[in-house]
């Protein structure tokens, strides 16, 4: 969403933002349950993830997982919006998925057995919320902003 590298990056950025975001606090619920620790764990850990993940959906997702979304798009002719924005978003939530939740199982476990233990459990339950996340409340609240701050002017 853009029409210039400026806006579909900004775009990238709050759309990445508020997954990890959400996605951070998930996880680290679900890792210590409510805590006095649970905001400054949070604070701190979230950055990283965070830049992570955005190079991640530059680099990687955009030229994977964004260019298989569109060739299904292209071969199945698909011209609704509605289902453009769903298939991309799947497919970008699929791959930054598989990525983060390594990522997750690493930092949990360090490069070790256990982390690919650990690795098919945490993509089970980081898509289950990833996927709705994105598609009922980032998206949608992604491009409200985006809207908003990208208004043409006019003349």
């Amino acid at each position: 969403m853009g029409d210039s590298k400026f806006q579909r990056f900004i775009f990238t950025f709050t759309i990445c933002f508020l997954m990890v975001l959400f996605m951070s606090v998930y996880n680290l619920f679900l890792a210590i349950g409510p805590s006095k620790q649970f905001f400054t764990i949070l604070i701190k850990d979230f950055w990283l993830g965070f830049v992570i993940a955005l190079i991640l959906d530059i680099f990687v997702m955009t030229h994977t997982f964004k260019s298989l979304a569109f060739r299904i798009i292209e071969k199945k002719g698909i011209d609704h919006t509605i289902a453009k924005v769903l298939i991309i978003s799947s497919c970008m939530v699929t791959g930054m998925v598989l990525c983060m939740s390594f990522y997750g199982a690493v930092k949990a476990a360090g490069f070790s057995s256990t982390a690919l233990r650990l690795y098919p459990g945490i993509i089970v339950m980081n898509f289950i919320v990833a996927w709705p996340l994105n598609i009922l409340i980032v998206n949608p609240l992604s491009r409200l902003i985006h809207s908003r701050v990208f208004t043409p002017v006019s003349g």
